[in-house]
């Protein structure tokens, strides 16, 4: 129950403004945000979003009403847990149809704005990279360099060797390197 009991003054957002979150959810703002931008990476859509992060925060009740240890680390236990789903999320549909979608926006986005938002171009042929990487290999990646856990914390969540974090790692940043380079984005 110290899950719960963690922030006293949750009614406040990090702007100070009052959060509309209840006064017993186990995730302050920063730490939804964070979830909704690991799930997002992940490739989950923003449709799916709202009932990623209620999963997080179900399985984190679920972990204090079993009466198991609060995680060190809530902020890294949730991505983790987010990145979880977000795998789940792409076992459960078809991948060919989100490359689809993103592919129509990507010529839909050539079409509307030909001085071209490098930005953006630059967001959509990354987030076709990772979505045509190996589940185990996005994970780490969107772990490591969006939720900004280290090599040892991943190592520790996912219940893996430091060994094979830094071998996907490595690979995973090496096949995304030559994705944009291949599509001559970087």
């Amino acid at each position: 129950m110290a899950v719960l009991r963690r922030k006293s003054r949750r009614g406040q957002g990090s702007d100070g403004q009052m959060s509309h979150a209840p006064a017993d959810d186990p995730l302050d703002a920063a730490q939804e945000r964070r979830v909704r931008a690991v799930l997002a990476l992940g490739g989950v859509p923003q449709s799916d979003l709202p009932d990623g992060v209620q999963q997080v925060r179900l399985r984190l009740l679920e972990r204090a009403a079993s009466g198991a240890e609060a995680p060190r680390d809530v902020s890294a236990w949730a991505a983790v847990v987010a990145s979880n789903l977000a795998m789940d999320w792409h076992r459960a549909r078809r991948r060919q149809e989100r490359i689809g979608e993103r592919l129509a926006a990507l010529r839909q986005l050539d079409h509307v704005d030909a001085s071209g938002d490098d930005t953006k171009v630059l967001s959509l042929a990354v987030a076709q990279g990772l979505d045509e990487l190996p589940d185990a290999q996005r994970q780490i990646l969107v772990l490591r360099f969006y939720a900004d856990l280290p090599v040892r914390g991943i190592a520790e969540e996912l219940g893996i060797p430091e060994g094979t974090v830094k071998s996907r790692l490595h690979t995973a940043v090496r096949a995304l390197r030559a994705r944009l380079h291949e599509d001559e984005v970087v």
